[in-house]
């Protein structure tokens, strides 16, 4: 018998469960699931669950249900590509035929002196969690600073001025313009709506130093009663600590069918891989499915093609609260309820086919 061992419960894996189960897994392979939560956590909403708009039962998705899949709570300490096998915390070890790890990723603070210590996070469900808890339960008036105006960011800003419209809000951005990348339509928007709203956006933001109850951005101080840190991510340290070849970013450099090279059992997928985009549920979800024609051909000893489909991603969605939204899809910037209303059938429709 044949043991697939995915690492992991996040979009990468899941899909992969979705493709193989109930009826394209081969009669002579099992699946072992390993997550730390009894849950398929839906991370792209963890800034509703912390500003307080969305509860934990909306952003949690259960396991499927199978015969050929065992589910092992308990949280992966390393992994020895040599000996197949995988270190776990409380259940010893775990060995496997073919690994797919989809470990996910974790803030980043780039140096920044008392970033780790001081501020707040919504990188996973438990961060998410205690990061409501301080915020829903300061005082009106109280000053909360975001650090990083990426999707996370705007997201987290938009969702906690309406939960709380007495708090005191500064959005920190790093660039000189709210997506930058993006029209400038977009940012303009954007902008706008944190304007109406009564958020401050700081621009060209340099946060050098974080305490307690103030950060410093370039030569300023500002007085805080709440930090939190969307400003970048990271592989999760299982991953940082493989003896693999990574990217300067840290994240495992693949061949073309997504496996590690010179190892065709191990396979990254999603925020721990090197990719030539940015890592988003959807580019996992994507590199997922190929991951999935990649093990059918090879359990069936058939010849793999030399490249792989080129992965075409849909586009970019955020919301501003609960009513507007923004997004940059087939090339077309779009704003508004409409944006807001794709974004919540997208969501509509993930829950409906993993659920």
């Amino acid at each position: 018998m044949r043991h697939l061992v995915l690492l992991g419960g996040g979009y990468g894996n899941m899909r992969v469960l979705l493709r193989l189960l109930p009826n394209h897994l081969p009669d002579d392979v099992t699946i072992t699931l390993v997550d730390k939560v009894p849950y398929h956590c839906l991370k792209t909403e963890y800034y509703a669950l912390a500003a307080g708009t969305a509860s934990d039962h909306e952003v949690r998705v259960s396991f499927p249900e199978h015969e050929k899949l065992n589910i092992i709570y308990d949280e992966i300490t390393s992994i020895n590509a040599d000996q197949k096998e995988v270190s776990l915390k409380t259940n010893g070890t775990l060995s496997y035929d073919d690994l797919v790890i989809g470990l996910g990723c974790e803030d980043k603070y780039h140096g920044v002196p008392g970033a780790a210590e001081h501020t707040y996070s919504i990188q996973s469900i438990q961060k998410s969690r205690a990061t409501y808890e301080k915020l829903n339960n300061m005082a009106a008036g109280s000053k909360v600073g975001i650090i990083g105006a990426g999707l996370s960011g705007i997201e987290l800003a938009s969702e906690l001025r309406e939960s709380r419209p007495d708090l005191d809000i500064k959005l920190f951005d790093r660039g000189p313009r709210i997506l930058k990348d993006f029209p400038q339509r977009l940012s303009r928007y954007i902008e706008k709506w944190f304007t109406d709203h009564g958020v401050e956006v700081v621009s060209d933001a340099n946060i050098t130093r974080v305490e307690p109850d103030r950060i410093y951005n370039h030569e300023d101080v500002y007085e805080m009663d709440a930090v939190v840190w969307t400003a970048g991510i990271q592989p999760s340290l299982v991953v940082r600590e493989m003896n693999v070849e990574k990217d300067r970013s840290d994240r495992v450099i693949l061949t073309p069918h997504h496996n590690v090279p010179g190892n065709e059992h191990v396979y990254v997928v999603g925020d721990c891989a090197s990719l030539p985009y940015a890592p988003s549920a959807q580019l996992a979800e994507e590199q997922a499915e190929q991951i999935v024609d990649v093990l059918q051909k090879r359990w069936k000893n058939e010849p793999l093609p030399e490249t792989m489909p080129e992965m075409k991603l849909k586009g970019v969605l955020g919301s501003l609260g609960k009513k507007q939204g923004f997004g940059f899809v087939a090339d077309r910037a779009i704003t508004g309820r409409v944006a807001r209303f794709l974004k919540s059938g997208v969501l509509w429709m993930y829950k409906y086919h993993n659920g």
